[in-house]
């Protein structure tokens, strides 16, 4: 395997900088979808090298299951610094596999006691839409709004937010929400939440999602409103009196990313369409080092998990 098992572990470094320029220079929504992607597929190729590398760690203990000649010195040999790289691989994964578990069972706890909570409160047509039946409008002074998937999925708003809005920004709000749910932002914002846990070097992605699908819904609220200045004007105003509300992996209005410039890039032109920047400035040549990352990043898996498969079959006896 050599030093090809260790190379997913640090690749994830080259998605850094198309996740500081994506949003300058891509739509909202390609920008959520080539990070995500980029995230995911980086943080599988490092889980997997994990894996690898605790195969060969659990190998070296005592009273392990598998064959004893996985830990013969031609199988260690496979891997540099094996002594160390496998033991440390063993924690590593073992940490890997709680954080992703305790993020996901954090999320689903919020949904289900929201669902739970929501089941016998009545959808509000008259919350700011023509078509208000997935709107759930708690009587609470907080001001707070927020897109709770599921089947159905559901807009939860607080009666504290809609005081602070007039009708037009409302109807903002909710299609704001409405691109949440259509989108199905939640699962973008789950999958760069977990590749983060299986790299920390992941991590700076997240932010870059959560302010993606927030541009992205701003993008379709004012499409859909037909008023760019209102939506901007909901977004502020929103920020302006909103507290922050724990939901775990998913997208609440105006809490989520630099409010100023969210309101700065409404008030400018339509961001193109495009779904790769330019390839001659600054976010083309990150989007170009990202994509050559992972792809270096998938082929080191391979090679890794290649050469590893000879190694073993060599010393695993007829």
């Amino acid at each position: 395997m050599g030093v090809f098992v260790f190379l997913p572990l640090v690749l994830p470094l080259t998605a850094l900088p198309i996740a500081r320029l994506a949003e300058h220079h891509l739509h909202p929504r390609s920008a959520a979808v080539l990070l995500t992607s980029v995230a995911v597929v980086l943080a599988a190729c490092s889980t997997f090298c994990l894996g690898l590398l605790v195969v060969v760690g659990t190998a070296q203990l005592p009273g392990n299951p598998l064959p004893d000649n996985w830990s013969d010195p031609d199988v260690r040999a496979a891997v540099p610094y094996d002594e160390v790289a496998g033991k440390a691989a063993i924690v590593a994964l073992a940490l890997v596999v709680v954080a992703c578990a305790l993020t996901v069972r954090r999320h689903l706890r919020f949904r289900f006691r929201a669902h739970r909570a929501l089941a016998g409160l009545r959808s509000d047509a008259g919350a700011g839409s023509g078509s208000g039946s997935e709107v759930a409008v708690l009587d609470d002074e907080r001001p707070y709004a927020y897109a709770l998937p599921g089947s159905p999925g559901r807009i939860v708003v607080s009666t504290g937010m809609l005081s602070c809005l007039d009708a037009a920004e409302r109807r903002a709000l909710l299609a704001h929400e409405r691109a949440h749910l259509a989108g199905r932002h939640h699962r973008l914002l789950l999958a760069v939440q977990l590749a983060g846990c299986a790299n920390p070097f992941l991590r700076p992605l997240r932010a870059a999602v959560t302010y993606s699908t927030e541009r992205w819904a701003d993008e379709e609220a004012a499409r859909v409103t037909g008023d760019r200045r209102i939506t901007a004007r909901a977004v502020g105003k929103a920020a302006l009196f909103s507290r922050r509300v724990a939901t775990p992996g998913l997208a609440a209005f105006a809490a989520a990313g630099p409010v100023p410039r969210r309101v700065a890039a409404l008030l400018g032109p339509v961001p193109p369409r495009r779904s790769w920047p330019p390839a001659l400035t600054r976010a083309g040549m990150a989007a170009c080092v990202a994509a050559a990352g992972t792809a270096a990043s998938t082929l080191s898996a391979l090679n890794a998990a290649l050469a590893l498969f000879v190694v073993l079959e060599a010393a695993t006896p007829l």
